[in-house]
């Protein structure tokens, strides 16, 4: 089997997953003043200092959560509801979990504004960010790196927009972690989210950067993480997502190169196929995403024949009811609901091959060829 759904989800690092050992034995809760607790906490407050010195934050900068889709709600619901009614921007192309946050904001009476991408880059610009900013916004959050379509967004110079008007900025920088250095206070950013599972970290794990001096809503009341995240802390999850956040960053430099000729190599036999369009930036782009339209290809045969034919990857579609629902980013990038049903995403990573590059384009030609409605592709 040939995985290429890196950006869906990493397997666990070995390294990691014997770290997370040390944090399963310290099993008493942080937030006990015994000497059990007390090991907890230890552990828990390294975790924090961990994360925080990976993206230049301070620790106490640090509120962990169970996963990117929190970090994400907690943002968005956390803030616009400590502040009151008022103005949010995002775009058309953000998470699902971003998009249920704005939505359900606007059901409690605030005012959204969702910035058009541009037609199958995907691109939205900051000059965009500037002229939807009015005097009562109190939000903008836009992702780091598209979930499907890997396209790289100019987050600093949208926070510096932001900032000269006063207005929080926020990122989901999931797809990014990991994958592209992150600094903090380069990017200028108020909050940024993070996912364990998304740089090879267990499942169950997330952080949210919030900047000193910001306030929260708790989405989830008590008196953990500051007040801002109630439950007790998923130590083992958190210490493990603190080691593989480290180690990916660490792997940078040297995995990029990697990854970009690997994406180069398999995007080139993908394209030079009949009737088969990219999505997403042609350059400013994440180094492991390739999404691709086979027009005139059933998309759930195509989906089909090439989980058959040994190769993971994904649709830009969920499913659902038994259909396959048409991609929100594709159908907003321009393509229509067909040609969204017959795109495929490929995500590559730490342990993709060159060999398995090329097998899988060679199962993709033979995937559309069986999945093609018609003669020809429209």
């Amino acid at each position: 089997m040939i995985y290429l759904d890196y950006a869906a989800t990493t397997p666990l690092d070995p390294e990691v997953k014997t770290g997370m050992e040390q944090a399963f034995g310290a099993w008493g809760n942080p937030s006990s003043v015994h000497a059990e607790g007390r090991r907890a906490k230890a552990l828990l407050e390294e975790s924090r200092e961990r994360v925080a010195k990976a993206i230049g934050a301070r620790s106490r900068e640090i509120i962990f959560t169970s996963g990117g889709s929190e970090a994400d709600a907690l943002a968005i619901l956390g803030y616009a509801l400590a502040k009151g009614k008022g103005h949010l921007v995002s775009t058309r192309l953000e998470h699902s979990a971003v998009l249920i946050a704005m939505g359900g904001l606007e059901r409690l009476g605030y005012a959204v504004t969702y910035l058009e991408p541009e037609p199958l880059t995907g691109m939205v610009y900051p000059d965009q960010v500037a002229q939807a900013l009015r005097p009562d916004t109190l939000l903008v959050s836009v992702m780091a790196v598209n979930n499907e379509l890997g396209t790289l967004y100019p987050i600093r110079e949208m926070a510096e927009v932001c900032k000269a008007r006063g207005v929080v900025f926020h990122t989901d920088a999931v797809q990014a972690a990991g994958t592209l250095p992150l600094d903090v206070q380069e990017l200028g950013v108020d909050m940024l989210s993070l996912a364990a599972h998304k740089f090879y970290g267990p499942k169950g794990a997330g952080a949210l950067y919030l900047r000193k001096g910001l306030e929260l809503f708790p989405i989830a009341p008590g008196k953990q993480e500051q007040g801002f995240r109630g439950g007790t802390e998923n130590l083992p999850a958190v210490y493990g997502m603190a080691l593989a956040l480290e180690k990916a960053v660490r792997l940078i430099p040297e995995e990029t190169p990697r990854l970009l000729a690997l994406r180069h190599r398999l995007e080139s036999a993908l394209l030079a196929l009949p009737g088969v369009e990219l999505n997403g930036h042609s350059t400013h782009r994440s180094p492991k995403h390739v999404n691709v339209t086979a027009k005139g290809a059933d998309g759930e045969g195509l989906l089909l024949n090439l989980d058959l034919m040994g190769v993971c990857a994904s649709s830009g579609s969920a499913c659902s009811s038994g259909s396959l629902e048409p991609s929100h980013v594709l159908t907003a990038i321009g393509r229509s609901k067909a040609e969204a049903r017959a795109s495929v995403r490929f995500s590559l990573g730490r342990y993709t091959t060159e060999a398995e590059v090329d097998e899988a384009a060679r199962i993709f030609a033979q995937a559309v060829g069986r999945s093609r409605l018609t003669d020809t592709a429209r």
